[in-house]
């Protein structure tokens, strides 16, 4: 805190979204690259929101933030904004953004979180719209937009995911309107 203002900074990452037509070789490779991962159960609720994205993150047994982002929706390595913020009454939470902003849609997924360096590897598991691979470079002082492509890039060729398979939206845009 700075003269009584409180001073928010937003996190970066480079993304990268794709159709997981084999989640098996997928996680052998993941596993390859990282050891064990992290699985988690996770349920986001998209808001209507003048401007970028909006959801409400509830993890089971584990607990919730409310997310904003902002990226473009390309099918290639892009640039995503965003500000995480701890939620400690997710259930009274949602009712207030629902009742405000409406909700947009739901997502239930199971996600498997590697972490490779700076760059999270998601596999999930998306409830009624299937499987996909996400990669996370989180950026910092050390690592740049330029590294940051460089690693999803590197990535994307390890996993062998084609050009077809990106994806522009997230989730939540499919469920309401669902990826060609």
């Amino acid at each position: 805190m700075t003269s009584g203002k409180l001073r928010w900074r937003l996190s970066r990452n480079i993304e990268l979204k794709a159709r997981l037509p084999d989640p098996v070789a997928a996680r052998r490779v993941a596993e390859q690259i990282c050891g064990e991962a992290e699985i988690q159960r996770q349920t986001d609720t998209y808001f209507h929101c003048a401007h970028g994205r909006l959801k409400l993150r509830e993890i089971e047994g584990v607990g919730a933030q409310l997310i904003w982002y902002d990226r473009p929706d390309k099918a290639e390595p892009r640039g995503s904004d965003y500000l995480l913020t701890p939620v400690m009454e997710p259930a009274a939470l949602r009712k207030a953004l629902a009742m405000a902003l409406g909700v947009r849609g739901v997502v239930r997924k199971n996600r498997r979180i590697y972490l490779s360096r700076n760059v999270r590897i998601h596999l999930d598991e998306v409830e009624g719209v299937g499987s996909f691979l996400e990669f996370e470079a989180v950026l910092d002082e050390q690592t740049d937009d330029a590294a940051g492509r460089r690693q999803v890039d590197e990535l994307r060729l390890q996993f062998g995911i084609a050009v077809d398979d990106l994806l522009t939206g997230s989730y939540g845009d499919m469920l309401v309107r669902p990826e060609p």
